[in-house]
């Protein structure tokens, strides 16, 4: 049974979301899709084909977590099942953020290996467990694909490192998750500023 209060929270706050991602070029025309975790069973997520500036709440669907619609005849975003996959293998996870940052995907596109290493930005310490500008933070790196299992497949294999906190599909975008929307948003913002800045530096050497 899906609490009702809940869900219109989530709702809420993932319309509000969306407003403020679009009017930071994060989202591009019907780009990204957003969730929030419900329960154990269940998470809130966007309708796909909706544009995620100009979201209302009836664009926020429940589904399970390998994206069966509960209650609804609309159909998720396709990348839905990458949702449910975080909630599955991230217990803590409350949230999770598919944008198409600018630099993230010009980032992908130019690293050829299945990382991209972060280090010596303050910035980093926004995520949970790092304290140092020192540390060498992760983004892995995984090919695109239409086929949603299998790119699932994937992405599991790559965030198996339970210290991982985002991924990039190459030319695609950025998947980043949090325990709760708004520290996921400020991730989002976070990497948003850090892949800029290694764009830049990779483009000065």
């Amino acid at each position: 049974m899906i609490d009702l209060p809940t869900l219109a929270t989530a709702q809420q706050a993932l319309v509000k979301a969306g407003r403020t991602l679009h009017q930071a070029q994060q989202v591009p025309a019907s780009g990204g899709n957003f969730s929030v975790r419900l329960d154990r069973s269940h998470m809130a997520v966007t309708v796909s084909g909706r544009h995620k500036g100009h979201l209302s709440v009836g664009d926020i669907m429940v589904t399970d977590l390998e994206a069966t619609p509960v209650g609804s005849d609309l159909k998720p975003s396709d990348e839905a099942l990458l949702h449910g996959q975080i909630y599955r293998l991230r217990e803590g996870a409350g949230a999770v953020l598919h944008t198409h940052c600018r630099a993230a995907t010009a980032l992908s596109m130019l690293e050829s290996g299945d990382n991209i290493i972060l280090s010596g930005y303050e910035l980093l310490k926004v995520f949970d467990g790092v304290s140092t500008h020192l540390t060498q933070f992760h983004v892995p790196v995984v090919d695109n694909s239409q086929d949603i299992p299998a790119l699932a497949a994937e992405v599991e294999q790559a965030v198996s490192d339970g210290a991982c906190h985002a991924y990039l599909i190459r030319g695609h975008g950025l998947y980043t998750w949090a325990g709760d929307l708004q520290a996921c948003l400020n991730q989002v913002e976070a990497l948003s500023v850090l892949f800029d800045c290694e764009l830049t530096l990779r483009q000065c050497r």
